[in-house]
């Protein structure tokens, strides 16, 4: 034990449950790959431990620290009030037994671990801190919890330890509208209903801080109720003047609570670094424990985590060396290299650019790597410090310049005999191609990953180098910096860029050397081969080519939103009765369920009601017109910066056209994503939205060709859950909606209610995504019970539906993946979970095999289809879910659609049979409105 407490002394008291929670509701979920057992949330509190202990506090520095834990739920503010915290829901199940390992954590990293039996976590932190402060100490609580804020004064503060703000008597009386010392009487009046403190009914914050500050305190506010003018608060405080006493005895933290340690024994102490390094890497915190481990200066011992695809044994290769790489800078050193290349048949390159954008970017250098150990950097770029790159800035001596690299390389890299690896090959390969080289054949890395592990963890570089490698690759920042002190990589000096840039290449080569034999025994072979690597030229070629939008056309669209949201605005503040910031969450909630009293209100940690889409829709459904109306002025507002005002910022200063970039290795389905701008969420359901696909057109003498397959994800769903009656129907080219509205409802499809036929349509489609009662019940706005009546009979019309689903969700419970038809796996690490997202889990499995099967089918189609239309006096331009959108001559519509339509419904043959046909609608126009 230390020297007594005193003068000083600073104690820190972090609030343990309160990392817990932010943890696990911060991060997803994460399981011990060896055993399955679940540590998310042990993983996020360590990593808050881990900057804890890490950062320098200044004066603020502790002498004496620990972490404060609730032992149980139940406690003595039980045995004061029986419903204390009896709505709190049981923690998540997937919870539970991390709580224990966060305590073995904090005695890993050698701080105090505390908690006690019957008082919870707050009254231990106020046992401290008032002992503490009585010692002449000072005393730091790391948390934001309201409740603690009481405890501020004179020698104790708060520190928020998200937001890193120090929390003392001015935050508190911002949060509260009184001092520290009032808090309790605050919260007696307003009551809390997430501990079940009753309070005074109707009385909340803003009315509490107003009657304190008039009376002084809660005692004297009582005693004087009678004086009260208002008639319903001054009966409320007189009928529920026991009930409110008793929410302060509540929220009075106990100063008196037994301290099992004393205050000389939490002095802070270091890690040591074998028991802390041990529990990470027990727990296969790979990053955590090499981070650790170098801080520390030790040895970080082995991890014995396993990728989630089985792999074979890893080659025993010396560690990756960032020292011995060359950097090439005459002719005759690349001739070399050149060499080495077509003597191994194989290399892996990276270029180092100006820019993320592959259209505009700047070559700096090109890397290259032919063998473990063995890499090069080739700078041609590179400029002095400052200045505008390329204007007139001088370039650094001693380069090759781009012209002679490119002209001397370009003979290897489209060498079909020599495999070209790379990660994130598309990217790469447009830089490349912009200076005159289309590399073939290509191996993509990021694909391989993507290929084996969708859904299990992300597919950059630096991670897949530490999960597979055990090798944490140099942070780019460490080069470039961060924020206003970021320079260009070309103003990077290149001593210090050549280790950084050659790394990426050999780091490639061992990801390749380690992935290729994983694909076989995995099973996706042929997913890779047919579905994942032949898509890097032909989206590369898509970007490249990019389509043309009318500027006027935006601008004219621009401005009439602005118009229709000020006549929304307008009436949405009169349903209001006043004029507020409807773009205001905090103020739409308070005047939908403050003002105007709707029900559905819930406030979150912020204590801000919610405004979601979901609650705004729910509140529209009952009738209400001024959350439709919101809703309505979001859409939008929502299309007009998103879109109308946004697009032509992204117009190629050259090209004038806007080119987007697709994600290979996004979604887990196979599904494309596109960004920069992203042209896959255009609104399609709305007038608005299908009004900016105007904007959208062909280049003069063209027109622009949509293809879109029909109800492709129904057909899929009829093969492969095996539905007579939907087979049959999509064999006989009946409406579908119509025919199942039909074989639910008992009606004829001559003649039928349109409305009867969009229910069915919303069940048909719901199925497909797990739809809920309660979500087709918004839906329809129609009643819940009615909707699961629907749904009830849908499946007792359609049996071999149910069967698909439990079929489906037994196997990806039995072997944690589901797979497509063409055999892309699709990992679904949560479905054995319980608790909130076990629904979405499963919903997800039942939809990844059916939305995964239509995405590869467009893959092949698009494979296919540069090949299919050569020669033709058209282009592939986007590819936005189930279409594709061409660019063609005038007059040679028709051919195109002939070639196009005949590629995309016979893209499943031969590898799969389907027991449907694929239907192709297309359309022709000046625009991609006119031709959808």
């Amino acid at each position: 034990m230390g020297d007594s407490f005193g003068k000083g002394h600073h104690l820190h008291l972090i609030d343990g449950s309160a990392y817990i929670f932010r943890a696990y509701h911060a991060l997803p979920p994460l399981t011990r790959k060896s055993d399955g057992l679940p540590v998310g949330a042990v993983a996020g509190f360590c990593n808050m431990l881990w900057k804890y202990v890490s950062d320098d506090h200044g004066s603020h520095a502790p002498t004496h620290a620990a972490v404060i834990f609730d032992h149980s739920a139940k406690t003595f503010r039980n045995e004061i009030y029986s419903n204390y915290k009896a709505n709190r829901p049981e923690p998540p199940e997937d919870l539970r037994p991390q709580f224990p390992l966060t305590r073995e954590a904090t005695r890993a990293f050698n701080i105090a671990c505390i908690e006690t039996e019957g008082y919870e976590a707050d009254d231990i932190i106020a046992a401290y801190a008032c002992r503490a402060r009585d010692a002449g100490g000072r005393v730091t609580i790391i948390s934001s919890d309201k409740d603690l804020m009481q405890l501020v004064g004179d020698g104790v503060e708060m520190l928020d330890p998200i937001k890193g703000k120090p929390i003392g008597p001015d935050e508190v009386f911002e949060k509260f509208g009184v001092g520290p010392d009032r808090v309790t009487d605050i919260q007696a009046l307003a009551g809390d209903s997430i501990d079940n403190v009753p309070g005074a009914p109707g009385i909340g914050i803003k009315t509490a801080a107003t009657l304190i500050q008039e009376y002084g305190d809660l005692e004297t506010l009582l005693a004087r109720a009678e004086e009260i003018k208002q008639p319903k608060r001054r009966q409320t405080l007189i009928d529920f003047a026991d009930q409110i006493r008793i929410s302060k005895r509540l929220v009075t933290l106990d100063c008196d609570t037994p301290l099992d340690v004393a205050l000389e024994a939490l002095e802070v102490r270091d890690a040591e670094a074998e028991t802390l390094l041990g529990f990470l890497s027990e727990m296969e915190f790979r990053t955590l424990t090499a981070r650790v481990a170098e801080r520390l200066g030790a040895e970080a011992p082995a991890v014995k985590s396993a990728p989630p695809a089985e792999a074979p044994p890893a080659p025993d290769l010396p560690a990756i060396d960032t020292t011995i790489y060359e950097t090439v800078t005459t002719t005759e050193m690349l001739a070399k290299w050149i060499a080495d290349i077509h003597d191994t048949g194989h290399v892996a390159i990276d270029t180092e650019t100006t820019s993320l954008d592959e259209m505009q970017a700047e070559l700096v250098g090109i890397s290259l790597a032919t063998a473990p150990g063995r890499a090069c950097y080739i700078p041609v770029g590179h400029v002095e410090g400052g200045g505008d790159l390329f204007a007139g800035t001088a370039r650094v001596d001693g380069q090759l310049t781009s012209d002679e690299v490119i002209a001397a390389l370009k003979p290897a890299l489209e060498d079909d005999s020599v495999l070209k690896i790379l990660h994130n090959a598309k990217y790469d390969w447009k830089i490349l191609a912009r200076h005159g080289i289309r590399m073939a054949p290509l191996a993509d890395t990021m694909l391989m990953s993507y290929a084996l592990n969708a859904g299990s963890h992300n597919h950059g570089m630096d991670e897949v180098a530490e999960r597979y490698l055990g090798h944490r690759c140099i942070p780019i920042k460490d080069l470039i910096g961060t924020g206003k002190a970021q320079v260009n990589f070309a103003q990077v000096p290149i001593d210090r860029a050549a280790p950084y840039a050659a790394e990426d290449a050999e780091v490639t080569l061992r990801l390749w050397q380690h992935f290729a034999p994983m694909l076989p025994p995995a099973g996706v072979t042929t997913v890779y081969e047919t579905l994942e690597r032949p898509m890097i030229p032909v989206l590369a070629e898509m970007e490249m080519a990019g389509i043309r939008i009318d500027g006027d056309t935006l601008k004219r669209m621009s401005n009439a939103f602005s118009q229709k949201m000020a006549g929304l605005e307008d009436e949405i503040h009169g349903l209001a009765g006043h004029k507020f910031n409807i773009g205001s969450p905090k103020q739409l909630g308070e005047i939908l369920f403050d003002t105007m009293g709707l029900t559905g209100g819930a406030k979150g940690k912020t204590g801000a009601y919610s405004t979601s889409a979901q609650v705004l829709e729910d509140l529209a459904a009952e009738g209400h017109d001024l959350p439709a109306r919101v809703l309505d002025w979001r859409q939008v507002s929502k299309l007009k910066s998103t879109y109308t005002d946004a697009l032509p910022t992204y117009v190629h200063p050259d090209s004038g056209r806007v080119h987007t970039s697709y994600s290979i290795a996004g979604a887990q389905t196979g599904r494309l994503a596109s960004t920069e701008p992203n042209l896959q969420n255009i609104p399609v359901r709305t007038e608005e939205g299908r009004r900016i696909r105007e904007a959208f057109v062909a280049a003069p003498g063209h027109r622009l060709v949509s293809l879109d397959y029909s109800q492709i994800e129904l057909r899929i769903l009829a093969h492969i859950a095996d539905i007579p009656a939907l087979k049959q129907a999509f064999k006989d080219g009946i409406d579908i909606h119509a025919m199942t509205a039909s074989q639910m409802f008992g009606v004829p499809v001559e003649g039928m209610d349109p409305y009867v036929r969009r229910q069915a349509k919303a069940i048909n489609f719901g199925v497909i995504y797990g739809i809920s009662g309660f979500g087709l019940a918004r839906n329809l706005r129609i009643p819940r019970e009615e909707a699961q009546a629907f749904i009830n009979t849908y499946f007792e019309r359609f049996p071999e539906i149910r069967a698909y689903m439990d079929a489906t969700i037994a196997g990806a419970k039995r072997d944690g993946f589901v797979r497509t038809l063409f055999g892309r796996r699709i990992n679904t690490p949560e479905i054995n979970a319980s608790g909130p997202g076990a629904g979405g889990a499963r919903r997800a499995a039942i939809n990844a095999p059916i939305q995964g099967t239509a995405a590869d089918i467009i893959r092949r189609a698009m494979i296919r289809m540069p090949k299919a239309i050569a020669g033709q006096p058209a282009r592939m331009l986007l590819q936005v879910h189930d279409e594709l959108v061409f660019e063609v001559e005038e007059g040679a519509e028709d051919a195109l659609i002939a070639v196009a339509r005949q590629v995309m419904e016979g893209a499943a043959d031969p590898a799969v049979h389907l027991s449907v046909p694929l239907v192709v609608d297309a359309g022709i126009g000046q625009n991609w409105a006119e031709a959808h």
